[in-house]
């Protein structure tokens, strides 16, 4: 309503953001901004650390856990450590400044799950809305899962509906433009996940078609299109799923210790590889996101970020 100023900035600054609670596929489309702009600027990233067991602005260093800065920072230094620099700081005004004062001095700071951090004017907003979930069907919470009402698009420059299935049809895409209403700056996209061949651990990689017998562990916001993926493959799983950002207990790893072989997402990945009872059966299926346009959309990014 303008009663408290957003601060702006004089170099570029991304938010990727969702209106709904959860879900929505931030981190996978963080990582593709991050692979896309690392080799051309020094580039940064940074969260609020959801789930981290600190306060206040850190940056990510060696000897660091996700206890530190939480299972999705940490994913990004463990992946991109070498190329970018990764903070965490709830206040995104004070993370800002102190990543500008440090070196390597950021060119461009993107920032995760922002979208409604009021504090920060990004001059770039990535919304994300999922096909299965589209926040033009929502409502606000407590009756819907919307953060904020749904006028809020409007200061997205960029909406990509994440999670689209393969099926997609250049009509079903027309129709959810339509329901979208994009403004005159606004483009639309389409992304799907795209899930690896091979599972990983620290030690190894194995062919996901040769994984037997196996328990999926998931502590994600909506597991059901990564469970379905896994039963198109024919594959034999149980599923133990836990809440979003869960902070797995001794009673839980007690658990997870008595079981064959374990698969989870990269995420989940990033709090239970510590443990060493596990370190033998874990392994994890990564993920990238695949989007329709991606020359229009890196353009629109590249043009923004050298503008």
């Amino acid at each position: 309503m303008g009663f408290f100023k957003s601060k702006s900035y004089d170099f570029p600054v991304i938010c990727v953001g969702n209106l709904s609670v959860g879900g929505t596929g931030k981190s996978p489309m963080v990582s593709y901004l991050i692979e896309f702009l690392k080799d051309k600027m020094e580039l940064a990233t940074l969260s609020r650390g959801y789930g981290r067991a600190t306060n206040g602005y850190i940056k990510a260093e060696k000897g660091l856990t996700y206890k530190d800065l939480g299972d999705e920072s940490f994913q990004y230094f463990q992946n991109f450590g070498e190329d970018i620099s990764v903070a965490v700081c709830e206040d995104r005004q004070n993370g800002i400044s102190n990543l500008r004062d440090s070196e390597p001095k950021p060119e461009v700071i993107v920032l995760d799950d922002a979208f409604q951090h009021r504090k920060v004017k990004a001059g770039f907003n990535i919304l994300l809305t999922t096909h299965y979930n589209l926040f033009t069907n929502d409502i606000v919470l407590p009756t819907g899962n919307l953060r904020e009402p749904k006028s809020g698009y409007k200061r997205a420059h960029a909406i990509v509906v994440t999670k689209c299935p393969d099926t997609l049809s250049e009509t079903e895409k027309q129709t959810i433009t339509s329901k979208i209403k994009p403004l005159a700056h606004q483009q639309v996209y389409f992304s799907k996940i795209k899930y690896s061949e091979k599972v990983k651990s620290d030690s190894s990689v194995l062919e996901l078609a040769n994984l037997k017998s196996f328990t999926l562990v998931t502590g994600i916001a909506n597991a059901t299109p990564l469970v379905n993926y896994l039963k198109s493959k024919n594959l034999q799983f149980d599923h133990l799923e836990f809440a979003d950002h869960y902070n797995f207990t001794e009673k839980d790893i007690t658990k997870l210790a008595q079981l064959d072989r374990i698969l989870t997402t990269e995420k989940d990945y990033m709090r239970l590889q510590l443990v060493q009872q596990l370190a033998s059966k874990l392994f994890y299926l990564p993920i990238e996101v695949a989007l329709d346009n991606a020359e229009g959309f890196n353009t629109q990014v590249l043009d923004f970020v050298k503008a």
